[in-house]
This record gives structure tokens, sequence and C-alpha cells, in this order.
């Protein structure tokens, strides 16, 4: 039966820590995904779309959809490159920077309850687990 593999435990698990996380997300105005979006922004503000779309793996729609929220929201903001006008950046506001502490509170947090109950070799074994896993491509 389905119900009985690792695949179903895996997506029942991955789908009950969605819905965490989204609950966790909804007082800092975001919705899931968008946290990703931001990190890459954490990481380097002022990137393209283009490099948005291809450090996280998406598609042109899902970033143009997002960054538009985004902006809306006062978190992010775009403008042309300054040495190259025809380029547009992505910037983070005030708002946007001032996320990152709670948002990696909530993702540490979601770590944090996923391996609660775990000895310290059973969180440096799942840990390793899922780092080794294959890579799927849709």
């Amino acid at each position: 039966m389905l119900d009985e593999t690792l695949t179903y435990a895996l997506i029942k698990l991955m789908k009950a820590h969605r819905n965490q996380l989204a609950a966790a997300l909804v007082p800092l105005g975001l919705h899931v995904g968008q946290e990703l979006l931001l990190n890459q922004l954490w990481r380097e503000d002022g990137l393209t779309q283009g490099e948005l779309i291809a450090r996280l793996g998406v598609e042109p729609p899902t970033v143009t959809k997002t960054l538009q929220r985004l902006e809306r929201a006062g978190i992010v903001y775009r403008a042309p490159d300054p040495d190259r006008p025809r380029i547009g950046r992505v910037y983070l506001t005030e708002t946007g920077k001032a996320l990152r502490e709670p948002v990696e509170g909530i993702w540490a947090q979601l770590d944090e309850d996923l391996q609660r109950g775990f000895t310290a070799e059973e969180r440096e074994l799942l840990a390793r687990f899922l780092r080794a896993t294959p890579r799927f491509h849709c």
C-alpha cells in the first residue's frame, strides 16, 4: 500500500512542516517561499531578477509575482543598476533587512521541532541522510 511507503511518510512530513512554516510566517506578513527569495538578498543585496531565478531554481513568473508582492509590502524595491541602467536590480528595504532575524529564528525553531526527541547521533545521521539524498528535478 502506498501509505506504508517512505515516500508517503515524507510527503506527510513535508506537508505538515510547510503548514507550520506558513503559520509562523503570517505574523511577519510573508508567505512560504518569499523567505527563500529574501534569503538570497540577505546574502547579496542588489541581485538581478535573472540571478534570483537562477539561484532559486524556479520559473521566471514565480519570481516576478513574488517580487511584485514583496514590493507592494515595502520589503524590496527595484532600481536600475548604477553602471548599466538597462539592468534592474532588487534591493531590500529596511523592513526587508529587519525580517532576517525573525525568519532565521522561525527556521531554527522548525529545525528544532523536526529533531525533537532525537539523540545527537540521530540528529547527525538525519542531517547526513537528508543532505546525501539525490536531488530530483521536475
